[in-house]
């Protein structure tokens, strides 16, 4: 099972993934003039809307929601593999595909706004919908569906699991079954309340993990402040291959990086716009903004102070490709993954490292699986049309992934990361396909937002103004406002 699981990853992330992840991103960058750096602004003002509904969630708490999916194992372990497989340049690689893929995360999440749907009482978007809805081809939206379903139910899950174990193991000695059954228990008691307790929960734990982490990793960094030009520079000749020692792992920093990028910020992957879906917002481009956002709070905030504190402090591994030894190995026996960075924070706080890695890695990875499970059930509520079944097979769905995450406490990690990366793969590749496929609505929306704002407008989005078709929820909400308009004034004209 894990060489083929290997060998599925590799023909899955050969390197035209790679760079159709990159062409994407800078497509979309280009093609809205760089929206990642004019609308800084807008991205700040429309987080902390606070619009919400029964059907729906805030902004920020949609945001917190993508960002909960966002922040995980890939902010500590996943740096740390991309360091140890790819060099130090791996980190500049992964900064390249966040800032290019906020301009294809701003085009998912607004074409998951414009064509979502309310399912049983509450918004429900993402690829699936926008595929059949927006390029109309209902083959290619299932395939999305059951790849998104094996991903977010099957695949991921594992990798969040075994990462929290391992660390936990390392720093408290708890036996791995035992502290699956605890994750368990805990993701029982959010996952059965709803997409409404799954939004609360992140919105309250997602602001707190994330400034404690980046708190200590500024004390690490503090204690290396005059390394930092010196780390700039490794970082930066590492990935032109500039370097006498990691020169010879340029495609393996590229490569890496990338994978690891996507992996960790989600930009153009199709997860994240499911979580865009259920922001109540007046127009679809607010939520694509507030998007864009949060794959730098991803990946520029939280996995750069992890890639600091690893080369800063120097403890980290770098394996020669294929095999057969080291480049660099200042961490003899300890596994590619937390333990680098715990190892990172124990050089400046004895015996702090561990534990507190473990206690944010928990929080980080259990967040993330909060977040794949809202997709896996998502994905459900879009391929069961039938009510009645709908329910019966979300319920099952709660079951499985409950002993998912049992299951994977066990598993290895180089599996639990190959299938992590089969499932992100795969529903890459199709997520790319269609946003590129259907780009027209999401730089159209950009350009409407623009305009009203140039005219002094709070922007409202028009499905009819901009002949978007099968907007339905849209098209609804604009006829229903019109009717309150018509009575509004009748009523003043009697």
């Amino acid at each position: 099972m894990a060489d083929f699981v290997t060998w599925l990853n590799g023909i899955i992330w050969s390197p035209p993934l790679v760079i159709l992840a990159l062409a994407a991103g800078i497509y979309f960058s280009i093609m809205t003039r760089f929206l990642q750096l004019r609308h800084l602004r807008g991205m700040w003002d429309h987080l902390f809307t606070h619009d919400r509904s029964s059907q729906g969630l805030s902004s920020f708490q949609a945001f917190a929601l993508a960002v909960s999916g966002r922040v995980g194992t890939g902010n500590i372990a996943g740096v740390a593999t991309a360091i140890a497989l790819g060099g130090p340049g791996a980190l500049f690689w992964m900064w390249v595909i966040a800032f290019v893929g906020a301009g294809s995360a701003y085009v998912e999440a607004t074409l998951a706004q414009i064509y979502k749907r309310e399912i049983d009482g509450e918004f429900r978007g993402g690829p699936s919908y926008y595929i059949e809805h927006g390029l109309g081809v209902k083959w290619f939206a299932i395939l999305f569906s059951v790849a998104m379903l094996l991903a977010t139910g099957l695949f991921l899950p594992g990798v969040q699991a075994n990462s929290i174990v391992a660390a936990t193991e390392t720093a408290f000695s708890i036996p791995p079954l035992w502290m699956g059954g605890v994750l368990a228990v805990l993701m029982a008691l959010i996952i059965f309340g709803g997409v409404h307790r799954i939004g609360r929960t992140a919105q309250f734990i997602v602001p707190v993990m994330a400034v404690g982490y980046v708190l200590v990793a500024l004390v690490v960094i503090a204690f290396h402040i005059t390394e930092i030009p010196a780390i700039f520079s490794l970082i930066f000749r590492s990935a032109f291959a500039a370097d006498a020692t990691f020169g010879g792992l340029i495609g393996m920093a590229v490569s890496w990086g990338v994978k690891r990028g996507i992996y960790s910020n989600e930009a153009g992957q199709g997860t994240a716009p499911m979580a865009a879906a259920t922001a109540v917002v007046d127009h679809p481009a607010k939520q694509g903004l507030v998007q864009a956002f949060s794959v730098y709070f991803d990946t520029w905030l939280v996995c750069s102070a992890t890639g600091f504190m690893i080369l800063m402090s120097g403890l980290y591994n770098v394996e020669i490709p294929g095999g057969g030894g080291y480049l660099v190995e200042n961490l003899p026996g300890v596994e590619i993954g937390p333990g680098y960075t715990q190892s990172a924070v124990d050089s400046v706080m004895p015996g702090f490292g561990s534990a507190f890695v473990a206690i944010a890695l928990f929080f980080f990875a259990f967040t993330t699986m909060m977040a794949y499970y809202y997709y896996a059930e998502t994905n459900i509520a879009y391929l069961i049309k039938n009510p009645a079944v709908r329910k019966v097979a979300i319920l099952a769905t709660r079951f499985v992934f409950l002993g998912i995450i049992v299951y994977s406490s066990t598993r290895t990690a180089a599996t639990a990361w190959a299938m992590g990366d089969v499932g992100v793969g795969l529903t890459a590749w199709l997520n790319f396909i269609a946003i590129l496929l259907l780009r027209k609505p999401a730089l159209e929306c950009l350009k409407d937002y623009e305009r009203q704002r140039a005219a002094g407008q709070e922007p409202v989005y028009s499905p009819t103004a901009l002949g978007h078709h099968n907007a339905t929820y849209w098209v609804e909400l604009e006829a229903s406002e019109a009717d309150d308009t018509a009575v509004e004034e009748a009523s003043a004209a009697g």
